[in-house]
This record gives C-alpha cells, sequence and structure tokens, in this order.
C-alpha cells in the first residue's frame, strides 16, 4: 500500500533501505564456520585476522570489499584460529570443533611423498581418484587436494568425470584442465576463456560434451573418459610440471552404487587413467568392494586404496537447489559472475546453416555395450545421434559446438572436444530462422552441435 509524504506515523519496513549488519565470529584453532546462502541472499565475510581457507584456498586479509557468497554451501576452516566479520544472512549457520581437515591434510602430504618420489625417478606423479555416493563430499575433497598441490608449487590436472557438476564449464559436460594459479574463492574453479575474455586470471579446459545427467543413461560415457584419458595422459607425458603433481579425478555419486556388486564405470576409469590412488569417501562398503578389488590386484602398478571420512558439513543437496545451481552456473557462463559481467552476442542463423545432433536415448540404443574404437574390431556401431532440425521444441536449450565436422562419423563427434555453448534464445519457423546466443560475437562456426537432454532448458536466459 502507498502512502503519501507525511501522512503516515511509521514507514513500511519494506520501503527502508536495507543496511547490511556486520558481525564478528571468532574461530578457534582447528574449527570451522559452516554456513548455507540461498540464492536470493548473499553473505560477505572479512578476514579480520589470524588465518582462515575455503576449500583449501586462503582468504586474504584485511581486504578492503568483503568476499561474497550466494547460492552455496560451504564452510571456512582455521588452523590457528582467526576473527571473521560477517554481513547479510544466511539459511544456516554454525560452528564446528569437529573437522576432517586433519585427515584430507594428510591425504595431500602423502600425495606429495609420491610426487618427490615420482620427480627424482622420472615417472608419472599420483593418479587419483575420488569416489564414494552422492552428497559425500567429493568435489569439496577434489578442490582441498588441488589447493593445496597448487600452495605447494604444483600444476596437477583436475578431471572432473561428474556431468551434474560444472567445473569451468557448464553442467552436462566432463572436463580436463591444468591447474598452476590458485583456486578462486568466490567463484570456486574459476573463470575460463571458453566463455569469454575475463580480468582474472584464467585456465583452459579440455572440454566434452556429455549431455545426460548419469554416467548410466547412455552409451557415450566410458569412450569420453577413455578420450579424456589419452588426452590427459600425453599432457602428463609432454609437461614435466604436470607429470610430476599427476591428476585429481572427480567422479559423480551414481558409478559408486554398483550393480550387483559390480563397479564397471569405476574400473574402467582406474585402467584408463592409470589411477594408483584411489580415495574412498563416505561409505563403508565401497571401501571394502574396491579394497577386496584391488587389495591382490595383478597389476604392474598396485591401487593404494585410502578410506575418508566423510565432512559433518556435508549436507544433502535436493534437486531444487541443484536445479537453481545449474541454472545459476549456465547465465554465468554467458553473462559473467559478479562484478566480472561479459557480453555475449545473439546471432540470426538459417535453417541449413547449423548442423544439430540429438543424443539418442538408452531405450533407442541396442544392448550391446558400445565401446571405443568398436568399429575397427569389426562390430556394428550403435547409432549414437540423430540428426534434427531447428524447431520450437529446442528453444531454450544448449547446444555444445564441436569442433567435428557435420559429415564425420558419429564416433568422431563424440569424440571431438567442443569449442563452447550457444543457446538456442529464438526459433522463427515461419522465416527458418534460429537465434543463437554466443559468449563471443562473430559468425557461429558451422560445425556439428550436438542436443543433449542435460542440463534442462533454462528459459528467459535472453530477454
Amino acid at each position: 500500500m502507498t502512502t503519501l509524504p507525511g501522512l503516515s506515523l511509521s514507514a513500511p519496513q519494506e520501503s527502508l533501505p536495507q543496511v547490511p549488519v556486520s558481525r564478528t565470529q571468532d574461530l578457534p584453532a582447528g574449527s570451522e564456520y559452516r554456513f548455507e546462502v540461498p540464492f536470493s541472499r548473499s553473505l560477505g565475510v572479512k578476514l579480520l585476522s589470524g588465518t582462515a581457507e575455503l576449500f583449501g584456498t586462503e582468504l586474504a586479509p584485511h581486504t578492503k570489499d568483503p568476499y561474497t557468497f550466494s547460492g552455496i554451501k560451504a564452510a571456512i576452516y582455521t588452523w590457528h584460529g582467526c576473527r571473521l566479520e560477517l554481513s547479510g544472512e544466511t539459511e544456516s549457520e554454525y560452528t564446528a570443533e569437529e573437522t576432517q581437515m586433519m585427515s584430507y591434510a594428510n591425504a595431500h602430504f602423502a600425495l606429495e611423498n609420491v610426487r618427490e618420489r615420482a620427480k627424482a625417478s622420472g615417472q608419472m606423479g599420483p593418479r587419483v581418484l575420488v569416489v564414494g555416493p552422492e552428497n559425500a563430499g567429493k568435489t569439496s575433497v577434489v578442490r582441498i587436494l588441488t589447493a593445496y598441490a597448487v600452495k605447494a608449487g604444483r600444476q596437477p590436472v583436475v578431471v572432473n568425470l561428474d556431468p551434474r557438476q560444472g567445473m569451468l564449464s557448464v553442467p552436462g559436460s566432463l572436463t580436463a584442465t591444468t591447474f598452476a594459479s590458485i583456486v578462486d574463492v568466490e567463484e570456486g574453479w574459476g573463470s575460463s576463456p571458453i566463455s569469454g575474455p575475463s580480468p582474472v586470471p584464467v585456465k583452459m579446459p579440455l572440454v566434452y560434451h556429455y549431455g545426460l545427467a548419469s554416467p548410466e543413461e547412455g552409451k557415450t560415457f566410458r569412450p569420453l573418459v577413455t578420450r579424456m584419458a589419452l588426452a590427459v595422459t600425453s599432457r602428463l607425458e609432454e609437461d614435466a610440471e604436470a607429470k610430476t603433481a599427476g591428476c585429481i579425478i572427480d567422479t559423480p555419486g551414481a558409478i559408486s552404487h554398483g550393480k550387483g556388486g559390480v563397479y564397471e564405470n569405476i574400473q574402467h576409469i582406474i585402467s584408463e587413467f592409470s589411477v594408483n590412488v584411489l580415495l574412498v569417501l563416505g561409505s563403508e562398503r565401497l571401501y571394502s568392494d574396491m579394497s577386496r578389488k584391488f587389495s591382490n590386484s595383478p597389476s604392474e602398478e598396485p591401487v593404494s586404496v585410502i578410506k575418508l571420512d566423510k565432512s559433518g558439513g556435508c549436507v544433502d543437496r535436493d534437486e531444487p537447489y541443484m536445479k537453481q545451481l545449474r541454472q545459476s552456473q549456465i547465465r554465468a557462463y554467458f553473462f559473467g559472475h559478479g562484478v566480472n559481467t561479459l557480453s555475449p552476442h545473439t546471432h540470426w542463423e538459417d535453417y541449413s546453416s547449423v548442423h544439430i545432433f540429438k543424443i539418442v536415448e538408452e531405450a533407442k540404443n541396442t544392448n550391446r555395450s558400445f565401446l571405443p574404437g568398436d568399429d575397427d574390431d569389426g562390430f556394428a556401431s550403435t547409432t549414437i545421434y540423430e540428426r534434427v532440425q531447428p524447431s520450437p521444441m529446442i528453444q531454450n536449450s544448449l547446444l555444445a559446438v564441436t569442433n567435428a565436422d557435420p559429415n564425420d562419423k558419429q564416433e568422431a563427434i563424440r569424440d571431438s572436444s567442443i569449442m563452447g555453448y550457444v543457446y538456442v534464445a529464438d526459433v522463427e519457423e515461419s522465416k527458418h530462422k534460429i537465434r543463437l546466443l554466443a559468449p563471443l560475437s562473430g559468425r557461429v562456426p558451422p560445425h556439428a552441435m550436438v542436443l543433449g537432454s542435460f542440463p534442462e532448458d533454462v528459459a528467459d536466459l535472453v530477454g
């Protein structure tokens, strides 16, 4: 209800300017401040004294502007004690004195010993695979181990095989990146030139498009793992620093359930990446199964299976939250994050200039497993894609622009890394035109573009 000036004794509360109320939080040594901030709110954090870190990355002291967090569930840990200044609102916050940071740090020091031995002998450093059920904190551990490795002067290759998590790309993709600079406190993994110019140091990821929510849904997960492993292994062999540091691999929780006690996807990843360190989080059964599987492994290099306890700060991320997170990541891909805004461009393209291949769902495929190189082995090829014409049905969806020619074999399109993503903003059937939103200006290259069923459509990304 609106009122004329001077006729109301008290103004409505919502009309007053909202001034963030600051408060201080003292953390004793070895404790952490755990917080959850919904997408509709924001939390500002300043480090006033002492030292503190978020997922292994240290907070800078006495900053002019606070670190700002929104749509996040995280924890700030201190080894020696600190004082924080907090402003804004959270959905949940508390201080915990029982944490798993010491065990994660011990895992880092163990990996450092492996790296030192590898450097002295000229061998490849640790190839670390992190497995566990959903919401066990796998990605948090990968970030911590990566941040500690970078602080120790290493340049590890980080591999994300979880299509539900976007790492330097949008969800639905699998990525590999060499980390030679610190992990960003606010933006997580940092920024990538795959979504346009950025004023902050960027990482150049190798990106493959998966386009499905789970590795159990299609027949392309294992071939892409093989392709990624070849690329990562080649990088490790060519780069002495990366070779010593090795790689750290994040995985989706779905592969840790197994089928009838058989963990085919885990075994495939271990085989392709020559994994020699297996970290198991949050599952006694999985640890027991992995220990039994690899304790007497006949392979040349044994696999060390190590159990890490799940952090008490891990919380379940329900589907509404994950959907909001995915949509936030897609918006950030095109428009930037916080003060680091980007300026995407829209282009009208003729139907004839775009070549869209839709991933064939599992139900349409044959029951035979689709293995990489099956054409060479004489097996009949499984249909991976079906070619589709632009229509209003694909509006608001993402298309992965591959480096493959549209006339290439389907296996070549599947195995191709991607240049980036475009968003279908509009389709005009009467004019046979499609409007695409791209991170950069210029025409969209006439390469094969892949349409998946994941992530879901994002409505109203462009007004």
